[in-house]
């Protein structure tokens, strides 16, 4: 078979997989989600390594609306210096230390009504790790995106003994294999082309659908960045300040600039 074929093949799998399996977990985490935006809090959302790309795929984009709060730490993500100062050596480093999710979080006023969604197809780097263990500790309601095959079989490396999947109140399977790659090329011995990507994609766009039906039947419809293609670029423009504005007073709060908190108060 044509190993794009393949890829393609396998992609569609993941798909299905993520359609039988997936839709219970999805409306779980869509009722945490829209519970934190209704009451004016924030989704917030963490990944290291390539996890950073389903942070970015939640917001800001097309189709997205504010109430998700984007962490991306790039000392951890920065992938496009693969050697050299800020290199990929450095970076899988890092995502290995302890104490460094606890450090990134300590600059946020975490508090409910907030939740939380972690990244990470193999659910148990320790920095990951760690921000969930604080964000459970702060009362967040914490969803996990993962490869269950992949985490279920990967060892503990947090001090805690504990994996991603066993903190989560809801846990959000990207339906990939164990080891990312699927596709095998004749006369090569290594599987190519991850599907981790693909499978988190699928998810967090039918997260954001889920939560943009969820708020609309509260009376409270999102303001969704909506492309001038279908509005105009005039109205685009200004659906672009009004989100971003509206984002903008969602996250002041967790930088300490709500009238009588400071970041001394978090914990």
């Amino acid at each position: 078979m044509n190993p794009a074929q393949a890829y393609l093949n396998e992609a569609g799998g993941v798909l299905e997989r993520i359609r039988d399996t997936q839709m219970d977990a999805l409306e779980n985490a869509a009722d945490i989600c829209t519970q934190s935006i209704a009451e004016g809090g924030l989704v917030h959302l963490f990944g290291s390594g390539h996890s950073r790309m389903g942070v970015e795929e939640v917001f800001p984009r097309y189709g997205s609306f504010p109430g998700f709060h984007p962490i991306v730490e790039l000392s951890l993500t920065y992938h496009n210096q693969v050697v050299g100062a800020n290199g990929q050596r450095q970076a899988i480093f890092l995502e290995r230390v302890e104490g460094l999710g606890k450090t990134i979080l300590r600059n946020f006023i975490l508090a409910p009504p907030d939740s939380f969604i972690v990244f990470s197809n193999s659910g148990v780097n320790e920095v990951v790790v760690e921000v969930a263990l604080e964000a459970k500790a702060r009362n967040l309601p914490l969803i996990a995106v993962v490869s269950e095959a992949h985490c279920n079989a990967s060892s503990c490396r947090h001090s805690s003994g504990r994996r991603l999947t066993d903190l989560a109140d809801v846990i959000l399977d990207n339906c990939v294999p164990a080891g990312d790659a699927m596709v095998r090329v004749a006369g090569h011995p290594d599987l190519i082309g991850p599907g981790s990507t693909v499978g988190v994609a699928l998810l967090v766009n039918s997260l954001k659908c889920l939560v943009a039906a969820k708020l609309t039947d509260l009376g409270m419809p999102p303001i969704v960045l909506t492309s001038s293609y279908h509005i105009g670029s005039e109205a685009s423009a200004a659906r672009f300040d009004a989100c971003f504005d509206d984002y903008r007073a969602r996250v002041r709060r967790v930088y300490g600039a709500t009238e009588g908190q400071s970041a001394a108060s978090s914990p």
